[in-house]
């Protein structure tokens, strides 16, 4: 059962990310359905810790075996999507793999699961150019930074 809790039309989620970086370009993804990319990752399932909630993700995904480096920032997002007001608790782990993905730079590509995700390795140059949300994630991508803890509000 994943962290997840609705009321109404809000919804609380608890949600982990990888940050891969490879020649650089950075991994992304998006539902199919859908315009808005992130990091490629999903929801903690309760009593699961972190770690092994992205590594989870990342195999039932992209049927890949991933590395953790270090965790890299606690991100409260706040937003709206699909008329429910969010409050989404994320940790981004810094992420790689013995096993390359063989897809081209900038090209799509579907995950093991079908036509469900879209995933795109992007250039850290092009971040401005695309839907990534949360926002903060275009520019933090390119930089390191000592900050760890973000507040991200849509409004």
């Amino acid at each position: 059962m994943d962290v997840v809790f609705k009321s109404e039309n809000k919804v609380f989620n608890l949600r982990v990310a990888g940050i891969w970086i490879e020649n650089g370009h950075v991994l992304i993804h998006r539902l199919a359905s859908d315009t808005i990319w992130s990091l490629p990752g999903g929801r903690i399932k309760f009593n699961e810790e972190p770690r092994l909630s992205l590594k989870r993700e990342i195999k039932e995904e992209l049927g890949i075996e991933i590395e953790i480096d270090q965790m890299m920032w606690t991100v409260e997002n706040f937003f709206s999507y699909k008329g429910n007001d969010i409050h989404e608790v994320g940790l981004y782990y810094k992420i790689n793999s013995e096993n390359k993905l063989t897809n081209s730079l900038n090209e799509s590509f579907y995950g093991i699961e079908g036509d469900r995700l879209i995933f795109k390795w992007v250039s850290l140059e092009n971040l401005e150019e695309i839907e990534l949300y949360p926002e903060f994630l275009r520019k933090k991508l390119k930089e390191v930074s000592t900050e760890n803890h973000f507040i991200v509000k849509d409004n």
